[in-house]
């Protein structure tokens, strides 16, 4: 069934952000719309060994000022932040869990390096002062359902729950299960994606795919579609949501109407050296299907924007092929952060609907001069314009695709 079919939509009716430029989803917005970047030079550990030097770090979070003692040595960074957003994503949505049967509502998150920075800390601790010495949350600490588990106990939530692992294009497919339980019969999804990827450990797994910019400069370390393009910057956050089940009979919980998830579709690319076209291109008309809309339809899209030169160049095709060549505004506001792994989609979601709600297009500062065959039309500076439908997309390493079509109600 389609997602517009009986008049049935996945309606976000909260959200909260994270992220290096803004801890609060205002201040990132802001930050955002203003060009103000959060990268910085790494600070976390001395990076002096490692092929990158600045991240997009959040330094204004700290857990122990926002969460109970007991949990923030229950849980890593990154569950930590997550926590700390859906908490607030409730809030914006006025939701009083009292009023909801704990069964009726569920938790989907997406992960992708899970508590890494927890593990690394307790298995240092094992060899160098004992077994006696290892949290015993270390056994769930790290795991990647550790948000989903913490977020649901925390909440006294007791519907259907889980965790989706694909890396960046996680964060789109866990909206996609978030609907799906909709449709089903949960009431309301708190759903979302954070990532806390800058412990030594993670980095290091990072480093292996060869992908990271290695400047020192923080505002032309990650130019993604730039001629001058390195590579992308590893960065910590992401965004958390509400979504709700809205039909012509049934009455919404939370007053505030974001906008809805009007299509969405993944698909895999083919192997290396195959001849196969990467499956990006399929999955936005795929996506564009599911939502019944042409591409004439979209006011903009939030680009994957790896950073990469061969990256960029296979998803600017991509787009091409669908909307024509520099036919629809393009933006990659990420560059302000950096990339998230399993936090980036959803902070590219939170922007698409504060884009909606606010008719603006967030830009794209760090871009110079565009890589040649690269045939968009990049939103550079902020700007005002109608924006009614967006377009999502997100690539997950090791050849994951996926597209979400967000749209006003």
């Amino acid at each position: 069934m389609s997602a517009v079919d009986a008049g049935y939509r996945t309606v976000f009716t909260g959200l909260a952000a994270i992220a290096p430029n803004g801890s609060t989803t205002e201040r990132f917005w802001a930050a955002t719309l203003n060009g103000v970047t959060g990268i910085r030079p790494l600070t976390f550990f001395d990076a002096s060994g490692y092929p990158v030097r600045v991240a997009g770090e959040v330094p204004d979070f700290t857990a122990g000022d926002l969460l109970e003692g007991r949990l923030v040595a229950q849980t890593d960074r990154w569950t930590q932040i997550g926590f700390v957003a859906a908490a607030r994503a409730l809030s914006d949505a006025g939701v009083e869990l009292d009023d909801i049967d704990d069964y009726d509502i569920s938790v989907i998150t997406a992960a992708s390096s899970g508590g890494n920075e927890f593990g690394q800390r307790e298995i240092q601790k094992l060899w160098a002062q004992g077994p006696r010495f290892v949290s015993p949350y270390q056994s769930i600490a790290w795991f990647y359902a550790a948000t989903t588990g913490q977020v649901s106990i925390g909440h006294g939530i007791k519907g259907a729950c889980g965790v989706l692992v694909a890396e960046q294009a996680g964060g789109l497919t866990a909206l996609a299960q978030a609907r799906r339980l909709l449709k089903e019969d949960a009431r309301m999804v708190v759903v979302g994606g954070t990532e806390a990827p800058l412990g030594p450990y993670a980095v290091a797994c990072q480093a292996s795919a060869g992908l990271f910019s290695q400047r020192d400069d923080p505002a032309r370390a990650y130019l993604p579609f730039d001629a001058d393009a390195n590579g992308y910057v590893p960065g910590e956050g992401g965004a958390m949501f509400i979504v709700e089940r809205m039909t012509d009979g049934h009455r919404l919980t939370a007053d505030r109407l974001y906008g809805h998830l009007a299509g969405y579709a993944e698909t895999f690319d083919p192997p290396p050296g195959s001849g196969r076209e990467p499956g990006l291109r399929r999955a936005i008309t795929h996506a564009l299907d599911d939502a019944r809309i042409d591409p004439a339809d979209v006011d903009v899209v939030f680009a994957d924007g790896l950073g990469a030169a061969h990256a960029d160049q296979l998803e600017a095709e991509a787009i091409s092929a669908v909307f024509g060549p520099r036919q629809v505004p393009v933006t990659a506001p990420q560059c302000l952060v950096g990339r998230l792994q399993a936090g980036g989609a959803p902070l590219q979601v939170a922007m698409a609907l504060l884009a909606i709600r606010d008719q603006v297009i967030p830009g794209t500062p760090s871009l110079s001069v565009l890589a040649p065959g690269c045939q968009l039309s990049i939103v550079r500076q902020t700007r005002e314009a109608p924006v009614r439908t967006a377009l999502v997309l997100a690539r997950g390493y090791g050849g994951f695709n996926a597209a979400a079509v967000i749209s006003a109600l």
